[in-house]
């Protein structure tokens, strides 16, 4: 994958910066992919439901409403992540298990860590247009984060 930074470069018209304060937390510090979206705010029922499906290299985007209250990813997830086939994680709001998810292979990036874990309630909303920050992010858009941060275009770009 070329550089967030070149690929805003090059593409300028095309790509939207999620203008956040990003933390980098799994083994993959830059990845990419189709995204699929969920929102829900502070309940991970459906962020673990969508990690339990087939990833196919996709990018799971969770418009947490940038809640620092609790995790919506832990390193269970971000393990279940990997079995599935997903290229990483982005989570508007927090993760947990910073230190072991440092090990596992997968791309996650959130705005910080709490160790609280999340109410399991079934509530949010798959599959729907997002707004994470700045960016308007719709299902199959295509991500790119790395230590630049998270840009989102409508279709891949090399």
């Amino acid at each position: 994958m070329k550089p967030t930074a070149d690929l805003c470069d090059d593409h300028d018209a095309e790509v939207q910066v999620a203008e956040l304060p990003w933390r980098s937390f799994g083994a993959k510090p830059s990845f990419s992919g189709l995204v699929h979206t969920v929102k829900c705010h502070e309940d991970n029922t459906l962020v673990r439901a969508a990690l339990a499906s087939p990833g196919d290299g996709r990018v799971l985007v969770v418009d947490g409403g940038g809640s620092m209250r609790c995790a919506l990813v832990g390193d269970r997830l971000a393990t279940l992540a990997v079995e599935s086939g997903w290229s990483g994680v982005v989570v508007y709001g927090c993760i947990r298990d910073a230190k072991p998810i440092a090990e596992i292979e997968v791309g996650v990036f959130a705005l910080g860590t709490c160790p609280r874990k999340s109410v399991k309630r079934d509530q949010g909303v798959e599959g729907e247009p997002i707004r994470v920050g700045n960016a308007l992010i719709s299902e199959g858009d295509w991500l790119a984060a790395d230590e630049d941060g998270v840009i989102i275009a409508p279709r891949p770009l090399g």
